[in-house]
């Protein structure tokens, strides 16, 4: 199926850590990526949760951009926010991310080959959102955070149009 890869996010630090009330700690380089290279059973070069034990299953995050788009109104927002806010590695357009079950493998392609991904536990979302989005966007984005995966391949992904094969 068609989709799109409408943000790719790689961070070598934790930027929603301490108290939302403080505000998030800045991003030391910019976090928006073009392309990804992605390391099977490792996760995305550069980022904060590569080659990490504790993350082995859960190294890369993958997002709809529908649960933000369907969420904006209701929160009173004048525009969608921007999907690098929820922090997810990889966020489509297209695709029931929440859909994926457990052990679910998907292969996504922008022109660089195919790269599956194992699909594991939620990616939930925490109270950083009601902060960086508005009030009400946790609940709002309960069942709605994508899910945390692991690559099964090594590859490269970059923002645009993308197949995404089940």
């Amino acid at each position: 199926m068609a989709v799109e890869i409408v943000a790719l996010h790689v961070s070598p630090v934790h930027a929603y850590e301490g108290r939302p009330a403080d505000g998030p700690r800045p991003d030391p380089e910019p976090v928006s990526r073009d392309h990804v290279v992605v390391r099977a059973g490792l996760g995305l070069v550069g980022d904060r949760y590569f080659n990490r034990p504790a993350h082995r299953t859960a190294a890369v995050t993958v997002f709809a951009v529908e649960s933000l788009e369907d969420i904006t109104g209701g929160l009173g927002l004048r525009t969608t926010p921007s999907p690098l806010v929820v922090r997810r590695n990889i966020v489509l357009r297209g695709f029931d991310v929440d859909g994926l079950a457990r052990h679910d493998v998907f292969t996504l392609d922008s022109g660089d080959g195919p790269v599956r991904f194992e699909a594991h536990r939620p990616a939930n979302p925490c109270g950083w959102m009601d902060a960086v989005i508005a009030p009400g966007a946790l609940k709002a984005l309960r069942g709605r955070g994508g899910k945390r995966c692991v690559p099964l391949d090594d590859g490269v992904l970059r923002l645009g149009p993308a197949t995404l094969t089940t």
